[in-house]
């Protein structure tokens, strides 16, 4: 049988949607728990499994044994894809799964002798996994449940997840196996106002161009022209009304630019009105509190050099609020000339969890790149 390892770590992603942020600890994840948070890890894991064994046909599918942990650390989501699985190891009951249940399974499963393994998490459980592995050969592929998921390691949705993992365990020899990089968000670096990622290591992956993330790379300071031309047209098209700020240096140095101080890494919401300076009406704002605003345009930023326009950090923009703010009609993307042609024409990617919210958002949408300037650009699943 073809063996392919899974390790779902079950709180990953919890406090995006509320806007926590990331959830290491298990205090942090109890926090967004009581805060109304649902748990994605596992259906993302399963949307993946069940791509693969799409992708895989008659009679492969029936030949795929899923190797992993009990419960929600993945024979859950084997089980909801409707695939066949042996389990290696089990987290003690009655407690919270921790950073080293990850690693437990992670060496478990590895034992076994899988072609591959898949691991559900964000850069904290990247980094898990890595120390699991140590020096052990395997390829390894992230479906990405996390909240910002700075690393290389994965790919750039979980049905991307599962097209890559079918053409790596096919064995056609097409497909190759490169070094990517472990990332996670530089601590220090934040609290002196700028978002950068620190290297732990590498992992390698099948390396499936378009469909494996590109790591983040930090954005060279924006020119205050291209910066302030980008806020002068992004608030006309608002005018009178109420403006959702996505995180970023980009969105942050345009909020300034219009005379208002919000946050770096949360999602925040000015109240604009020509001839008057802005008012900020809401920080670190979560979907509830996105949701009852009512009408509204939502500016978002791409991630430099992987491109991701939603569904790294910025989950608090949940297709709920995309959808009751308009959808594509009430999208600003806004984006300096230098930052835009850095992606050397890759798409914009949309990963929102609804597959159909991110086929009515694709296509060739008009990027702000400054005053009375705009490219237009494609976005993709």
């Amino acid at each position: 049988m073809t063996r392919v390892g899974l390790v779902v770590n079950p709180v990953a992603g919890l406090g995006g949607r509320v806007g926590l942020g990331g959830t290491d600890g298990p205090d942090r994840a109890r926090t967004a728990l009581s805060l109304g948070a649902r748990p994605l890890a596992g259906a993302r894991a399963a949307a993946a499994l069940g791509e693969l064994a799409a992708r895989a046909g008659e009679p492969a599918r029936d030949e795929l044994l899923v190797v992993t942990a009990a419960g929600p650390l993945g024979a859950e989501s084997a089980a909801a894809a409707g695939l066949t699985e042996r389990i290696v190891y089990a987290a003690g009951t009655g407690r919270d799964t921790s950073a080293a249940d990850t690693a437990a399974a992670v060496r478990a499963v590895v034992a076994e002798g899988v072609g591959l393994l898949l691991f559900a998490g964000g850069d904290g459980t990247a980094r898990d996994v890595l120390g699991a592995l140590g020096d052990v050969p395997c390829p390894v592929l992230g479906v990405p449940t996390g909240v910002k998921m700075h690393s290389a390691v994965f790919a750039v949705s979980p049905r991307a997840a599962g097209e890559v993992a079918a053409a790596w365990l096919a064995r056609t020899g097409r497909v190759r196996v490169r070094d990517a990089e472990v990332m996670d968000r530089d601590e220090d670096a934040l609290g002196e106002g700028r978002v950068t990622s620190r290297l732990f290591g590498w992992l390698p992956v099948p390396d499936v161009p378009v469909r494996v993330q590109q790591r983040k790379t930090g954005s060279s300071a924006a020119l205050p022209e291209a910066v302030g031309g980008i806020a002068a047209e992004a608030a006309e098209r608002v005018g009178a009304g109420l403006l959702v700020l996505g995180p970023g240096s980009t969105t942050r140095a345009v909020a300034a630019a219009l005379g208002a101080d919000v946050s770096l890494t949360g999602v925040d919401v000015l109240a604009l009105r020509p001839g008057h300076p802005p008012r900020v009406v809401a920080r670190d704002a979560g979907e509830d509190a996105l949701l009852a605003l009512g009408p509204a345009w939502i500016a978002l930023s791409p991630i430099g050099g992987q491109g991701f326009l939603l569904g790294r950090g910025n989950q608090q923009i949940s297709p709920r609020v995309l959808r009751a703010a308009g959808g594509r009609e009430r999208l600003l993307v806004l984006c300096t000339e230098t930052k835009l042609a850095a992606l050397g024409g890759r798409p914009l990617l949309l990963d929102t969890g609804d597959d159909a919210l991110d086929a009515e958002l694709s296509g060739h949408l008009p990027v702000i790149t400054g005053r009375r300037r705009t490219s237009l650009y494609r976005l993709a699943m």
